[in-house]
């Protein structure tokens, strides 16, 4: 009798505490970018305003609550990505000055899936699609072009049709996005 309750004790002991976090076996990738921030005053001109956003997005932090795991950032353009975060429903916390927490939904997320996000506009608690035609949910197939797959997710309250892609097209999936640059340099040297 107490071998068989010094070896439970032992099998509980090893085991993992319940409620503990772990990385998802079929882990997806979010990624896109930040736009602005609303309600934050401009700069003078085109060039403080770049600045102004250079700096907002320097001080700019992202976060999935309750899962440690997860890798990546905001990077001085704007651009974020996101590794490693759990499939299913997940909210993702954006702190920017003028934004403390701007959480973005995701819903109904499929394993391995690439959630692409471009044009996000931070407001206080939550988030806007500026390009609501450009989210895409993606996952990799062996197939020769983009295909439904009759599901869909939901990206920020905007549903978005789960797509297989080509296993090739998705090398992108772990890089951070360029979003288009609306200031361009006054003079070019060469």
């Amino acid at each position: 009798m107490r071998r068989l309750v010094a070896l439970l004790l032992f099998l509980v002991a090893c085991g993992p505490a319940p409620n503990t976090p772990h990385v998802s076996k079929e882990p997806i990738s979010v990624r896109g970018w930040i736009v602005d921030v609303a309600g934050v005053p401009h700069g003078a001109n085109a060039e403080l305003d770049a600045v102004r956003r250079l700096q907002q997005f320097q001080a700019t932090n992202v976060w999935i609550d309750d899962a440690p795991y997860v890798s990546g950032g905001v990077a001085e353009n704007g651009s974020f990505l996101m590794l490693d975060v759990p499939p299913g429903n997940t909210t993702i916390t954006f702190s920017a000055p003028g934004a403390p927490s701007a959480k973005l939904s995701l819903k109904n997320i499929p394993g391995n899936a690439d959630v692409f996000i471009p044009g996000v506009l931070l407001k206080g608690d939550s988030v806007a699609l500026l390009q609501p035609n450009a989210v895409t949910v993606r996952i990799a197939a062996h197939v020769d072009r983009p295909t439904p797959t009759g599901a869909t997710a939901t990206v920020a309250g905007l549903g978005v049709p789960v797509v297989n892609a080509p296993a090739g097209s998705m090398a992108d999936r772990h890089d951070y996005p360029n979003p288009p640059t609306a200031v361009r340099p006054v003079a070019t040297f060469k």
